[in-house]
């Protein structure tokens, strides 16, 4: 099935009980220790924060931030930053990483799809590979538009349906399905779901293709990491009985295998992402 009908596969699904899936998905990221993953995306949010133009002073707010990547690289730019995500640990961890390198972030437990800010709190508002993992993706983008003050901006970076990343979540789908009518996050890196998402008549959209590159010391390194300590395939893996983990495990090398452009026993696995900057209109 092509991106484009996938997308519009996924947009005529029936209705989900968002607070379920809310449940689920809150328990996948409380699970492993996503800052083990996280802290090797750093690139992403420096890279994001330029495509902003963040000017000091600003007052930016980084949503569904995990372990502060986005934050921790508004405040390098001297902005002044609120991070939030639901998963406490989380935040801890961006805590620690905030006070090892002297800068000064505040920390607020918080709901993407329900943020406790007022309409349009903030000059920026961005979310690095985390807001899109929301269920009700309606209400998440919403709420993003909402707290931006007009003439500000929303950074995004969102895994794509066809990279590899994209793949990791189609691949364990398979595996373990996903909930009747539930979303797949990486639509969020797709340019006709941006549109959808944040319309012309309040928002402007501007997408970069990006490439992250996953660097391990092979590929039985990464699996073994992504399996430990990333909550969607920690919880997959475990919901599986021996012989299919061992399918699971199967497959993904064999996805990995498939992009990796390593030699030598090592991965170098490129992984497509969208850079995204919205326009508050």
């Amino acid at each position: 099935m092509s991106t484009s009908a996938a997308l519009a596969d996924q947009n005529h699904q029936p209705a989900v009980d968002f607070g379920a899936l809310k449940a689920r998905q809150q328990n996948a990221w409380s699970s492993g220790d996503y800052a083990v993953v996280g802290t090797t995306l750093q690139i992403v949010g420096e890279s994001l924060c330029e495509a902003l133009d963040l000017r000091a002073g600003s007052k930016v707010l980084d949503v569904a931030a995990g372990n502060g990547n986005g934050a921790l690289a508004a405040a390098r730019r001297w902005c002044d930053v609120t991070a939030t995500d639901y998963v406490p640990a989380l935040l801890e961890r961006a805590r620690e990483r905030a006070k090892a390198d002297r800068l000064s972030i505040t920390f607020q437990e918080a709901d993407a799809e329900n943020l406790p800010f007022a309409d349009q709190s903030f000059d920026t508002v961005l979310s690095i590979f985390g807001v899109m993992f929301t269920p009700d993706q309606e209400r998440a983008a919403g709420e993003l538009l909402r707290v931006c003050k007009r003439g500000g901006s929303i950074g995004l970076a969102n895994w794509t349906p066809d990279g590899f990343i994209g793949q990791v979540f189609k691949t364990i789908g398979r595996h373990v399905p996903t909930p009747a009518g539930a979303r797949s996050p990486a639509l969020w890196g797709s340019r006709p779901r941006l549109e959808e998402l944040f319309p012309a008549t309040s928002a402007s959209v501007a997408a970069m293709p990006r490439q992250f590159v996953f660097r391990y010391k092979s590929p039985e390194h990464w699996l073994e990491v992504f399996r430990t300590f990333y909550g969607p395939v920690l919880k997959t893996f475990a919901a599986l009985e021996p012989a299919g983990q061992d399918a699971l495990a199967t497959d993904l090398l064999a996805l990995v295998a498939r992009f990796n452009r390593a030699d030598g026993g090592t991965m170098v696995v490129p992984s497509e992402y969208q850079e995204v900057v919205v326009t508050r209109l």
